[in-house]
């Protein structure tokens, strides 16, 4: 029996993005499309089958530990970006001060999908998501500087707003228009996540 349930729910990729191997800052550029590889967009710096642990599993790996890279990808909500920009009373926050891979519109809630959920592509692309992805000090940073004032608000503003990661199930390629389909487990919540939640 399926253990993914396809749901009517699609999004459309309304930006495309990568960042380079090369800098120091995590601004992305913008793209027409992106080749997917098993490890991530091809050319991109958070691309690979591993990767150096990182502060989202201090309480799993010491820093700098290597592990499965299933942060290949920056999925965010072209809705939820919106309202960040409301909340830092800008027009817009660019995808790129965020180092977003993806934008998409047209799912709601969507930095609270279920971990493993699939968004899959119209060739067959399949992306995996991980988990959401915290708002942090780097599109803090970059945001403070095209926007002087704004940037610091962007932590709170962007609290559970921030899309969420993803891994590559199956390469493909993605394109500005395609339209992506939500297919999610067949679970329900476990019951006692309450009990270990600390927010």
């Amino acid at each position: 029996m399926p253990a993914l349930i396809p749901t009517e729910f699609t999004a459309r990729i309304t930006w495309l993005g990568q960042v380079p191997l090369e800098g120091d800052n995590i601004r992305s550029q913008a793209v027409e499309a992106l080749d997917i590889g098993w490890g991530g967009p091809e050319g991109e710096r958070h691309a690979g089958i591993t990767r150096p642990s990182c502060s989202r599993v201090t309480s799993q790996h010491k820093r700098g530990t290597e592990i499965a890279n299933v942060r290949q990808l920056c999925l965010m909500s072209a809705e939820e970006l919106a309202e960040i920009a409301g909340s830092l009373k800008l027009s817009e926050v660019d995808p790129q001060l965020a180092g977003a891979t993806l934008v998409l519109e047209g799912i709601p809630d969507f930095s609270h999908l279920p971990p493993s959920s699939r968004l899959q592509g119209p060739d067959g692309v399949t992306l995996v998501i991980d988990m959401q992805n915290r708002p942090c000090h780097l599109p803090a940073r970059e945001i403070e500087a095209e926007h002087e004032g704004h940037g610091k608000a962007f932590k709170g503003a962007a609290k559970g707003k921030r899309g969420v990661t993803a891994w590559v199930e199956r390469p493909g390629r993605l394109g500005l228009g395609d339209e992506l389909r939500l297919h999610i487990p067949d679970q329900r919540a476990w019951d006692h996540l309450a009990d270990v939640r600390k927010d």
